[in-house]
C-alpha cells in the first residue's frame, strides 16, 4: 500500500457540503484500488475508485454503477470469526484474512448469504 494525495470525484459532497475531512488516501495495489477514509463519529466512510480498468472495483462500477459497494464490521479476532462462519456453513469470498486499506486484516462474506450486500469483516 502507498499513501497518495488528491481528491475523489464524490469527495466534495462529504468535504464541502457536509464539512467532513478526508483522513487518509492510499492505494491498495493488489486490489488495484485507491481508498479515502472519512471519519464520521464512530463510523468511517471509505471511498473507493479503481486504479486500473480490470480491477474488482472497476468491474463493480461497470456492472452496477456508482453507489455503496460494501458494508464493513469490525471484529476482535478475524480468524476466529471466519472459523465460526465456516462451521455454520456460511459462504465466504475469503476463507483466510488478507490485508486491506490501512494495513488492516480483512475478509469478505459472499453477498449471496447477505441478501446481495457485500459484507467485509475487518479486524480491530
Amino acid at each position: 500500500m502507498k499513501k497518495t494525495e488528491g481528491s475523489f470525484s464524490t469527495s466534495p459532497v462529504y468535504t464541502d457540503y457536509l464539512g467532513m475531512e478526508i483522513e487518509e488516501i492510499e492505494v491498495v495495489e493488489d486490489q488495484k484500488v485507491r481508498t479515502a477514509m472519512i471519519p464520521c463519529g464512530d463510523v468511517e466512510i471509505e471511498l473507493l475508485e479503481p486504479t486500473e480498468e480490470d480491477s474488482p472495483i472497476a468491474r463493480f462500477l461497470s456492472k452496477r454503477g456508482p453507489g455503496i459497494h460494501h458494508i464493513a464490521y469490525e471484529v476482535d479476532n478475524l480468524e476466529k470469526k471466519l472459523d465460526e462462519l465456516k462451521e455454520k456453513g456460511v459462504k465466504l469470498i475469503d476463507e483466510e484474512p488478507r490485508v486491506g486499506a490501512g494495513g488492516k486484516r480483512i475478509a469478505f462474506i459472499h453477498p449471496k448469504v447477505t441478501d446481495g450486500v457485500l459484507t467485509e469483516l475487518c479486524e480491530k
